[in-house]
């Protein structure tokens, strides 16, 4: 089986704390569900452990940038836009 966490392609996922969400929403001044989506039948989702209502906090590597930080707000499978 692949470990898909490792591949170099895959960025890097953190299941933020309830106190981080509450703190990144209110700094954004925004609802959860105003951020992007990810279901949570994603392979990423299910490999961490994240269930619907967390947010995701994913850090991708640029060679330009340096890391380009982005969240996702885990919804169940079959809730669509």
């Amino acid at each position: 089986m692949v470990e898909i966490l490792e591949h170099e392609l895959v960025p890097e996922h953190i299941i933020l704390s309830k106190r981080e969400a509450r703190k990144l929403l209110a700094n954004l001044n925004i609802k959860p569900e105003q951020l992007p989506w990810i279901k949570d039948s994603d392979p990423i989702v299910q490999i961490i452990g994240a269930k619907p209502g967390d947010i995701i906090k994913v850090i991708r590597k640029s060679p330009t940038a340096g890391t380009h930080v982005a969240y996702r707000y885990v919804i169940e499978k079959g809730r669509e836009k």
